[in-house]
């Protein structure tokens, strides 16, 4: 039997975590260069990102929204003291035309904002684009991960995104997130459906349970002794951030590797560019080494295997939002867990292939990602709730 998507997931995270990560701080001893650690940080994060950013031509304002200690009420705080010290998230809003309808997109685990580089300027020439680094993430603030629940958990990736919402003053958008952000994303809309005007799921985590989606593979490798420490660590919430963090100065070549072969290599005529790998490099290797904060969610949030503790598809009868799925052709994100939850949700909901792309498919094709998301968002964009339905793209499929 095959291994599931779920299954592959829990393999590409701790892969892509693995390579993208490899701390390091100044040494104050004599050591020769090679042995010299790369110090990083937020700050470095941001440097990092402009750096990337570079590359987009549509201008855009970058800021620190405030969110505060926590949510009001909340016995959760986003950080483990009883300060009323406030939390930040790292925003960049691109610019646009004041009647455009706002986008707002949230990265992946493992992954930050600036991952969308490929998309914001086409993106922006229809949408008022909102990226931001989910607290934990990128160059938000990343506060001492004080749950441990699942419930704790969500609500401090939702609880924290509406707080961000409030403060940036947005009464209604389109939310689109990828991975692990689509989970945050859709938790989020069945929440606070007031809010979202259309989701966007892109190759989104979290779907099945492992008693709905029962492995014989994985139940096979659990009873080895890899399985069994492998399964030990996970549920000792023991990432491998942490791993990759002690192996200093052989951690940037690695993340050159990485990127250079996993952006790009479902595409055809997308492949990175030379300086598109440099600066994305840079910017995933900084992103990843700084303190850990919102990577520590994995174990409450999945099961060892990547399948969900709470998963969407029990919640899909309750969606308030219309929704669209993207899926890359090649994505091991398997899109069978949508079909299953379309069958049950009361709102309109497409399933959209984009050949030539993975799971990071806004990457590997961004153009086919731009048709995708521009056909999802059709009758928004015409300002026409009841226009008829359109035929989907040639260059796009539907599930």
């Amino acid at each position: 039997m095959s291994r599931p998507a779920a299954t592959k997931m829990a393999e590409e995270v701790s892969r892509a975590a693995a390579v993208e990560t490899a701390s390091s701080r100044p040494s104050k001893w004599s050591w020769p260069q090679s042995l010299r650690w790369i110090p990083s940080s937020t700050d470095r994060v941001i440097d990092a990102e402009k750096r990337l950013l570079s590359l987009v031509k549509t201008p855009y304002v970058q800021e620190q929204v405030n969110i505060g200690s926590g949510p009001p009420g909340s016995k959760v705080r986003w950080f483990r003291s009883s300060s009323d010290e406030p939390r930040f998230i790292n925003t960049v809003t691109f610019d646009s035309k004041a009647s455009f309808p706002t986008l707002v997109m949230v990265h992946g685990y493992g992954a930050s904002q600036g991952f969308f580089f490929r998309n914001f300027d086409a993106l922006s020439s229809r949408f008022r684009v909102i990226a931001m680094d989910q607290l934990g993430w990128g160059g938000s603030s990343r506060p001492d991960f004080t749950c441990r629940s699942t419930e704790e958990t969500e609500a401090w990736f939702i609880d924290s995104l509406e707080e961000w919402r409030k403060a940036k003053n947005l009464t209604k958008f389109i939310l689109l997130g990828h991975s692990f952000g689509g989970y945050v994303a859709a938790k989020y809309a069945l929440k606070h459906p007031e809010h979202v005007e259309h989701l966007i799921l892109v190759g989104p985590a979290g779907f099945t349970s492992e008693t709905e989606h029962r492995s014989e593979w994985l139940t096979k490798f659990r009873a080895t002794w890899k399985g069994t420490i492998l399964n030990h660590l996970w549920e000792s919430n023991f990432t491998p951030q942490k791993i990759i963090r002690g192996l200093g100065p052989w951690g940037p070549d690695l993340v050159r590797r990485y990127t250079s072969a996993r952006f790009g290599s479902y595409s055809t005529g997308n492949i990175l560019t030379e300086e598109e790998a440099r600066l994305l490099t840079d910017y995933a290797y900084h992103t990843l080494v700084a303190k850990a904060s919102g990577e520590l969610c994995l174990k409450y949030i999945f099961s060892f295997g990547a399948f969900a503790r709470k998963p969407l598809l029990q919640c899909a009868s309750e969606w308030k939002v219309p929704t669209t799925f993207i899926y890359g052709y090649e994505d091991w994100m398997n899109y069978e867990g949508a079909q299953l939850a379309r069958e049950s949700m009361k709102v309109p909901c497409d399933i959209i292939r984009v050949p030539q792309g993975g799971h990071f498919v806004f990457i590997d094709n961004p153009s086919g990602f731009h048709s995708a998301v521009f056909y999802a968002c059709r009758r928004i964009l015409a300002g026409d709730p009841q226009d008829p339905a359109e035929p989907l793209p040639e260059d796009l499929a539907a599930a």
